[in-house]
This record gives structure tokens, sequence and C-alpha cells, in this order.
């Protein structure tokens, strides 16, 4: 028969904690059900466009809300500057129209863009800055999620000639596409923004297209 210390020893060895404090431990998948309706992510995501200057990265930095997968660009940028982040922060707490307004916590990786500054504006601001550890992308899975929903079906499908046409390709897919045509299988096959309301279920069906073509969706025709 093993003894209480034997357990023990093993149940260490492995990082499990004992009995009474298992119990009290949340994990992380229940934490974030638990606290969607306040929770934000945030992250970037960098897409090459040529300038007169040649080849240039550009930085997409993007804030998604979880509960409802609701996605805001906030920047495009080719230098996410410490003024620049600051003022970002600024415009997302802003307490009339801000993003984040009425969130608790915000998730981000340890990112350097991320700066002392710009996690202060939002803790002034009553938003928790939430840091995950290095390279651990599953914690921020919502975010990786979009960063490759939208490389997939849009940007790595183009190349973009200079910084104007990486505007209307992001706001196009964004702004219109993910949010009021697109099908999201995490909703139960719904859009994020419906139109208002009772669709047509008896006109034909018809095919609009966004970007020339690469972007597709269907709707019944209005009577």
């Amino acid at each position: 028969m093993m003894s209480d210390q034997t357990v023990g020893n093993i149940l260490r060895r492995h990082g499990i904690p004992p009995a009474p404090d298992r119990k009290k431990t949340t994990t992380w998948k229940e934490f974030i059900r638990t606290h969607r309706e306040v929770l934000v992510a945030t992250d970037f995501f960098i897409t090459k466009v040529w300038t007169k200057g040649g080849l240039v990265t550009f930085y997409v930095l993007f804030f998604l809300y979880l509960a409802s997968r609701k996605v805001h660009v906030v920047g495009v940028t080719p230098s996410s500057h410490q003024a620049w982040m600051t003022q970002i922060a600024r415009n997302l707490t802003d307490c009339e129209d801000g993003f984040l307004r009425g969130k608790k916590y915000v998730l981000m990786d340890r990112d350097g863009k991320y700066c002392p500054e710009f996690r202060a504006v939002l803790r002034h601001s009553g938003v928790k800055p939430l840091r995950l550890p290095a390279r651990s992308p599953n914690l921020n899975a919502f975010a990786e999620r979009f960063v490759r929903t939208i490389k997939e079906e849009c940007l790595d499908r183009m190349i973009f000639f200079g910084e104007k046409m990486l505007r209307h390709a992001v706001t196009e897919f964004t702004v219109h596409h993910y949010h009021r045509e697109r099908n999201h299988q995490g909703l139960d096959n719904c859009l994020i923004e419906p139109e208002d309301g009772v669709a047509d279920e008896t006109g034909p069906i018809i095919c609009d297209k966004r970007l020339g073509g690469l972007l597709k969706y269907y709707r019944r025709r209005a009577a």
C-alpha cells in the first residue's frame, strides 16, 4: 500500500496540487467562460506592403471582444512607437465611445510594443492588462484565430501597393464581411452583426462580392 507522503511526492513531481487545492483552482477555459462578458483580447499581425521606398512591414493592431467576437482594428502603422500606443490606449478607454468601455481585462502577449505607458493608461481607466506567459498563443486563441482567418481568407491572397490599399482591404474584410456577411461556427453559424428585420425566406439566392470577388457571401434578393 502506498503512503500518503509517496502520493504527495508523485503529485508534486507532475505539478498537480493536493486535492483541497485542486478544488480551488480555476482552469484557463473556466476563467475565459466566466469572464468573457468583460474580456477583450488584443494582438498585432504584420503585412508586407510595396511603397515608393520598397517593401515595408506594416503592423495592424486589433482588439476582439470575446463575448460577441466583435473586432475593432485600431491602427495600421509601419512604426508602433510609444506615443502612438499611448494615444491608442486613450482612444480605447474614452468614457463615451471607447471600445474598452465597460470591460475589465485585456489579454495580451509580452510583445514590447505593449509598452508600460500603454498599460498604465489602461489601468488608470479601470482596465487590467493581463500579460500572458511567453510563447503561449493557445491562451489567446480567439485573437490568434482571427489573425489566421483574415490572412487566409484575404490578406495572404493579395499584393498591396501602398498603405491606402492595405487599409481598404482590412476595412472591407473586418467592418463589412467579418461582422455582417460571414457566418461564424463559434456563434452557431450566426452573424456577429445581423441586419435588422426578418430576412426574406422565399426570394432567390444571390452571390455578392467584395474586393473584386475575393470575398463572397450569399443572401436572398430583397422582394
